[in-house]
């Protein structure tokens, strides 16, 4: 499971442009040009990926080769918006222009004749705001104005599957039949020349990789690397998804952060680690100091505060973090065993308890347990930053920690506890999140309203699209039953 520590004055001098270039491919903080340039020539890059994502996250991209390097810096990168997605734009609206971020700048290792650059989508020359990488910015800056830093770390879990002639998936290693495959070095065995290959190359990137292991269902797997700010982690996320996708195409096989692939199987999460850093001296605002600890979890009084907000807005915040129909297969309440879930239920938070919806495992740190392997990272953080910081403007009050297995516990002990119980579909999702001003605000405004308006508009659709399937489950129920 993630873990870091308050000091990584080592990882931040690479992801700074400090470490020694000769150490492998590494991720650099550039500022011009005329750095990328240098760089480029030094890496042997050849092409470049201009990247954005749009709302479902979906990585969107031109290959530029370098000799046009010079007019993707200046003017970015076009792309007719309405086609790509979800990006608030239909046939007849204006190009995107993605102009590149000189500090995203990564050579991939997979393909190391490639760079990427993710890159701010524009239209008519300014920043626009249906973009994701936009939205996240946006708040990034607020905060920054407040003297604050966010730092996060996400656990990717994904599964590597087959698929049949028929279109019916199956776990890749058909030895991982184990009903308790969690962290089994059988199955870790036999995935070593995967699971290898993606820990060196996020190494060769500079990102620290610490720890692989085989999770709750068979065919998971989760691969960690440290936390950074939460720009550079989103940005991470994306091309840690496109690599791992790109590797197991290469076997023969998918990966998928789908949430919930299998019925019987324990679903893809996406727990966020996160904390408040000062802007100004990069000292870290969660941990208690002097003794003053009002929990007994070792935060301080804004830390609790931050939890206090998220808790307060989860039953809209749900619709941003779980961001699809199947992400509510994923939720419910059952004995945390291999085919069960692990995803939370309770807008609940506690200590070192993963039947929450908030851990604490270290007191540096909240762990966010509720987002799935279908979020957006720049959407989720800049909406768990806007509730967060609701809960520090208003002095919420998270109460006390519970101690309790909120799995075992019933509906009825539940709701004695004062507790939430988190929404049960993506349409009950997104009717809270338009009724929420807290994440209005805080994912901004467009042109024809607040995006959460759009994103919410988009959310219901896809439900009602789902929802109007006639199933195979509902033939097998209803078709002889009357």
């Amino acid at each position: 499971m993630l873990h870091f520590t308050a000091s990584e004055s080592s990882f931040l001098a690479v992801i700074a442009g400090k470490g020694n270039p000769k150490e492998g491919i590494k991720e650099v903080a550039v500022g011009s040009a005329e750095e990328i340039r240098s760089r480029v020539e030094a890496d042997g890059v050849e092409f470049i990926y201009a990247m954005f994502v749009e709302m479902h996250g979906k990585p969107c991209a031109k290959l530029v080769p370098v000799e046009a390097l010079d007019g993707l810096m200046a003017d970015g990168a076009g792309f007719a918006g309405f086609a790509a997605g979800p990006i608030g734009q239909d046939a007849s609206s204006p190009d995107i222009l993605a102009l590149p971020d000189p500090a995203s700048y990564t050579q991939l290792p997979w393909q190391p004749n490639v760079a990427a650059m993710q890159c701010d989508p524009t239209v008519e020359g300014e920043p626009w705001p249906y973009a994701p990488r936009v939205i996240l910015r946006n708040a990034l800056e607020a905060l920054a104005a407040r003297n604050m830093v966010l730092k996060a770390g996400f656990e990717a879990e994904y599964s590597l599957v087959v698929r049949g002639e028929n279109g019916e998936i199956r776990v890749a290693d058909e030895r991982d039949d184990n009903p308790l495959p969690c962290y089994d070095a059988r199955g870790l065995t036999r995935m070593l020349p995967h699971l290898t290959t993606v820990s060196k190359h996020l190494n060769a990137m500079g990102w620290s990789n610490y720890a692989n292991d085989h999770e709750d269902a068979n065919g998971q797997y989760e691969q960690n690397w440290k936390y950074s700010d939460a720009m550079t982690t989103a940005d991470r996320l994306i091309l840690f998804r496109l690599m791992v996708h790109t590797l197991a195409q290469r076997d023969g096989r998918y990966a998928t952060f789908m949430p919930k692939p299998f019925a019987n199987k324990t679903g893809n999460g996406l727990h966020a680690h996160m904390s408040l850093w000062t802007a100004d001296g990069d000292e870290p605002l969660f941990p208690a100091t002097g003794g003053a600890d009002s929990k007994g979890l070792g935060l301080s009084e804004l830390a609790y505060q931050f939890t206090a907000g998220l808790l307060a807005h989860a039953e809209a915040l749900v619709a941003v973090v779980c961001p699809i129909v199947n992400s509510y297969k994923r939720m419910g309440v059952s004995a945390p065993s291999s085919g069960a879930t692990w995803a939370p239920a309770y807008a609940a938070y506690g200590g070192n308890n993963r039947t929450h919806m908030i851990r604490v495992p270290e007191p540096d740190r909240i762990e966010f347990r509720l987002a799935d392997g279908a979020a957006n990272p720049y959407l989720a953080l800049a909406a768990v930053l806007a509730c967060g910081l609701d809960g520090i403007d208003n002095e919420m009050d998270p109460g006390e920690p519970n101690t309790a297995n909120l799995f075992t516990l019933s509906a009825s002990e539940i709701a004695a506890r004062g507790i939430k119980m988190l929404p049960p579909t993506l349409l009950h999702a997104a009717d809270n999140l338009v009724a929420d001003d807290v994440l209005g605000n805080g994912l901004g405004m467009t042109p024809h309203g607040p995006y959460r308006d759009y994103y919410a508009l988009v959310k219901r659709e896809e439900f009602m699209a789902h929802h109007h399937q006639v199933t195979p489950a509902e033939i097998d129920q209803y078709l002889t039953l009357f």
